[in-house]
């Protein structure tokens, strides 16, 4: 394969690809196994001859921001293979599903210390994703994974995402109806971070209730319902936070600023990730074990 414009072919770091694990217009992810540390991660494998010159663009922009974006609480991109026919995104492999399957089997919504254990971790995210000027513009619980061993949530999908300039206006009209911003829905041009601002404001919203603020019949009705903005008040709830992110009006939506130092989410550590031991691949746990015999006494 030749060398593309994202960097050389590494073929050999894969070996044993497996089953499907999703799909989607122009790719199919699979499982598959790392040669060199025996960790299971996930290949994302696209068929470039189904993009189109837009589409294109965006892949690309989808591997930058991943590439820019290193957190404990984004699913890593480890590397690129880029073919004549396919290109392969190599991904960290979550082992707990999605988020919007776990809320689900909660009726009623989670208890309220773990939603705001989760929910921190995503602002916590997304902070930095802004700080580096990075907008997701996808935010929903199906695009939060869990990690069970490490003990974090992280983001993923990053499909949407775009580079921002501070104070410079987006156009593109993306995402997904029941998360996205009215601004989005509008067609108008719309502040980046507050874009993902509303996204994160759902979120909380279905893990503190179970379910969705916005979600109709249909989407004529969803898109009514979120141009309306009639949120009932949901008993116990961090409504005060809640509300402050749902604005109709973007001016007045809480920073990320303001939802880190709002009072609901004091006391909560928002990167549990960061003091968590990295995976050691299997030559440094080879040079771990060699260590620990030669420390054992005779």
């Amino acid at each position: 394969d030749a060398q593309g414009p994202l960097g050389p072919p590494c073929s050999r770091t894969t070996v044993g690809v497996g089953r499907t694990l999703g799909k989607g217009h122009f790719a199919v992810v699979k499982l598959a196994r790392h040669v060199f540390t025996g960790q299971r991660v996930a290949v994302k494998v696209i068929d470039k001859s189904k993009l189109a010159g837009e589409a294109a663009g965006q892949l690309l922009q989808e591997v930058r921001c991943m590439k820019l974006v290193q957190h404990p609480n984004v699913v890593r991109l480890y590397e690129v293979i880029d073919t004549h026919a396919k290109l392969y995104l190599i991904l960290e492999l979550g082992d707990g599903g999605d988020m919007f399957d776990h809320i689900m089997r909660h009726e009623g919504g989670l208890a309220e210390p773990r939603a705001k254990h989760y929910f921190a971790q995503i602002v916590h995210a997304i902070s930095y994703c802004h700080k580096l000027h990075v907008v997701h513009r996808d935010l929903k619980p199906e695009n939060v994974v869990f990690f069970q061993e490490q003990g974090v949530v992280k983001l993923t999908d990053f499909g949407f995402s775009n580079r921002f300039q501070p104070g410079k206006m987006l156009t593109t009209s993306c995402g997904s109806l029941a998360y996205s911003a009215p601004e989005i829905l509008l067609g108008d041009e719309y502040d980046a971070p507050a874009v993902d601002i509303w996204s994160l404001g759902v979120i909380l919203y279905m893990l503190v209730c179970g379910q969705p603020p916005f979600q109709e019949a249909n989407d004529s009705e969803t898109l009514t319902m979120i141009m309306d903005c009639p949120l009932p008040v949901p008993m116990g709830a961090p409504w005060d936070l809640i509300s402050r992110m749902l604005q109709r009006d973007p001016r007045q939506r809480a920073s990320l600023e303001q939802i880190e130092g709002h009072a609901w989410l004091q006391g909560v550590d928002p990167s549990p990730a960061s003091r968590l031991p990295r995976p050691c691949s299997k030559s440094a746990r080879r040079k771990k074990r060699r260590r620990k015999r030669s420390a054992d006494p005779a």
